[in-house]
């Protein structure tokens, strides 16, 4: 299998605006299986996405990362299809076919032309819930999961760092635990853990089916009553709460690896669309992201790169549409005679700024329109716009909340910028840490990491 790495920062990407409205048909199968349709006739093609709602943010300690092992072992054959059967009969239909884990999440896709959905469709119903998962295969699998998890995190000094740091934030929230899963849980999975998890989760009516593309939404509905409507549902249990505590103080932490630059990871406590109370305070986090880092011109790079010339990369996330309480992040790498504290400081400086003053309005209508544009932008593609209605159906939020997007962002104001860095960007909701560089002796990569793996 390719390897299949999801950057999370592209789960949120707005594909319409506020004056055209999503038109997606919605059925639901007697068992309980979601089936979102949008047409798309611009090309002969069509993208078909299963999701399930389990990622690492439902795994106990013990057996993380097993969303992800199961991603792999989903490849791995049924009564039906033998193992690598399911990517050959894709490829031989011309088709492209792949599969991701994020922390709320685990996603298989496939791209084919549009007359080719059944091959899809026979495949995907298949292994929902006729899984082989055996002794020998998944020992195999094992091999594959520890390189990547060697590739993607222990030979990546900031990916390394990235995971001390969730460890660190997080007191009790399972976002502190890497998707990927802890080393000493992946080398003891059994196969007895990997079956309990499979029939826990993996049942029509825990997941939605999205189509998007050269379809019509009558013929994608018989066809997934064809094939998805036999399989019987699981009776689900319902997660335990898994509210994150109170944070009392500023946390810091100094991780020492072998690197070629220092790094700094700043993150502060937030809530997200489907846990704040107040909705607006969401959009103008994401309003304050793009302020802080919202392209060339945005605060950061036009301030501390190319202005005081303190770091050479800095940047700000914050994830919108995340199941449970995230991290408004700030990350950055010092330019040459410049300390991870200069940044510190510098970035400290920079949030001050917008709690003091207000953003002018050419600013703000600056960000407002880089949303539009990308909204634009993000039609062009088949895939997003699945992506974007599976992601937001399976965190709970719904996909109606895609025509609410751009709306919401264009309504926020000045103030109300001001008031969620006034109310959210304060030192007793920080976590900070710093990479201290080590000699290199062997091969390293130092790249970005992102939540999704595969």
């Amino acid at each position: 299998m390719n390897n299949r790495l999801l950057c999370a920062a592209l789960l949120w990407l707005p594909v319409f605006t506020s004056s055209a409205a999503t038109k997606v048909s919605e059925h639901v199968l007697g068992n309980g299986l979601k089936v979102l349709v949008k047409e798309d006739h611009r090309s002969p093609v069509a993208v078909s996405q299963v999701w399930y709602k389990v990622g690492s943010s439902y795994e106990p300690g013990g057996i993380t990362g097993i969303s992800h092992m199961l991603e792999h072992m989903m490849f791995k054959g049924t009564d039906k299809h033998a193992a690598g059967e399911f990517s050959r009969i894709v490829a031989e239909n011309g088709g492209e076919e792949n599969a991701f884990t994020g922390t709320d999440y685990t996603a298989y896709f496939q791209t084919m032309e549009a007359s080719r959905l059944a091959v899809s469709f026979e495949l995907e119903a298949d292994r929902m819930r006729n899984l082989h998962l055996l002794a020998d295969e998944l020992k195999k699998e094992l091999q594959v999961v520890t390189e990547e998890r060697r590739m993607r995190t222990d030979d990546n000094p900031q990916a390394k760092m990235q995971e001390h740091f969730n460890a660190l934030a997080y007191t009790n929230s399972p976002y502190k635990n890497p998707v990927i899963g802890w080393p000493s849980d992946i080398e003891n999975y059994k196969v007895e853990d990997l079956q309990a998890w499979y029939q826990r989760w993996y049942a029509p009516n825990n997941a939605t089916l999205v189509v998007v593309g050269d379809v019509q939404p009558k013929a994608v509905f018989a066809l997934a009553e064809k094939y998805f409507a036999p399989l019987k549902p699981s009776q689900l249990e319902a997660l335990k709460p898994q509210a994150e505590v109170e944070q009392l103080g500023v946390r810091k932490m100094t991780v020492k690896l072998p690197a070629k630059l220092p790094y700094l990871i700043m993150g502060y406590k937030v809530p997200v669309l489907k846990t704040v109370q107040n909705e607006w305070e969401a959009y103008a986090l994401e309003v304050l992201a793009g302020v802080m880092d919202g392209g060339s011109s945005a605060r950061l790079e036009s301030g501390l790169v190319r202005g005081k010339q303190i770091a050479v990369s800095v940047g700000a996330s914050y994830s919108l549409t995340s199941r449970l309480p995230e991290l408004f992040t700030l990350e950055a790498t010092p330019a040459e005679g410049k300390t991870v504290w200069n940044l510190e400081s510098a970035l400290k400086d920079e949030i001050t700024k917008l709690q003091i003053n207000l953003v002018d309005n050419d600013e703000l209508q600056r960000i407002k329109a880089q949303v539009l544009a990308k909204a634009v932008y993000e039609r062009d593609s088949n895939f997003y716009q699945a992506m974007q209605l599976g992601m937001l159906e399976t965190v709970g939020l719904g996909w109606k909340v895609v025509d609410e997007y751009v709306e919401k962002v264009n309504q926020v104001s000045a103030e109300q910028v001001r008031d969620v860095a006034r109310k959210y960007l304060v030192e007793d909701k920080l976590s900070v840490a710093y990479l201290e560089p080590l000699p290199i002796t062997g091969n390293i990569t130092e790249t970005k990491t992102t939540k999704g793996v595969r």
